[in-house]
């Protein structure tokens, strides 16, 4: 997924009056997962809650989270930048400011957000910058973006927790940005699920191999 449609990755996030204007008309998509067959779309039942998390290619990063127990339903888009409903060509140009993101619904009653955040930290390098492997590209940089100000703490004091037992085994230090209210922009049908859709195809995550306490 990386030099898609041979346009060169911008090694920035261009600001507000630089990116793309985007469009009224969201993207459509099947309302259904596919996997779960739940709705894609709020609302979501009482008390579920919802994080994005950015962490390279969208397409594995939405496989490893629906396959957690207390996981309501997934879905892949675009966050963190400046577009409204940005198109997948759009965005890998790097004029958009959107990285691609895995939307996660969950029951916290059932899966915590620190132990979400144990599999997100665990499942990619949060220490490239702009970048997974061999995925270069702003759209591939690495985000936590919460909803509540109580989800921000438990997210900061994750990534402390992880970046000291990064720093004992002497890596580098974390890229990955944490913010409040970016909103969500659906990706395109065909991305969704995509590895349900097509079982041998592109995954790309790679961890650091360093774990983390919840």
């Amino acid at each position: 997924m990386f030099e898609s449609f041979g346009i060169l990755k911008k090694p920035t996030i261009p600001d507000a009056e630089h990116a793309l204007p985007g469009r009224e008309e969201p993207i459509k998509v099947s309302p259904k997962h596919c996997v779960s067959d739940h709705p894609v779309m709020p609302p979501f039942p009482d008390g579920f809650e919802t994080v994005l998390f950015g962490m390279g290619c969208f397409w594995g990063a939405e496989r490893r989270f629906w396959l957690i127990p207390g996981v309501y339903v997934t879905s892949v888009g675009y966050a963190g930048g400046h577009t409204v409903n940005p198109t997948y060509e759009e965005t890998c140009s790097g004029r958009t400011g959107h990285t691609e993101v895995v939307r996660v619904v969950f029951d916290p009653d059932t899966v915590t957000l620190a132990e979400l955040l144990k599999v997100f930290w665990e499942a990619h390098d949060p220490t490239q910058v702009m970048r997974q492997g061999n995925d270069i590209g702003t759209q591939y940089r690495s985000a936590i973006y919460v909803n509540a100000e109580a989800q921000r703490e438990v997210a900061e004091r994750s990534r402390e927790s992880y970046q000291e037992a990064l720093s004992a085994r002497g890596l580098e230090e974390i890229a990955t940005e944490v913010k409040l209210n970016e909103p969500f922009y659906f990706a395109e049908d065909y991305h969704q699920q995509y590895l349900h859709k097509n079982p041998g195809g592109y995954c790309g995550l790679k961890g650091t191999g360093v774990t983390c306490a919840l």
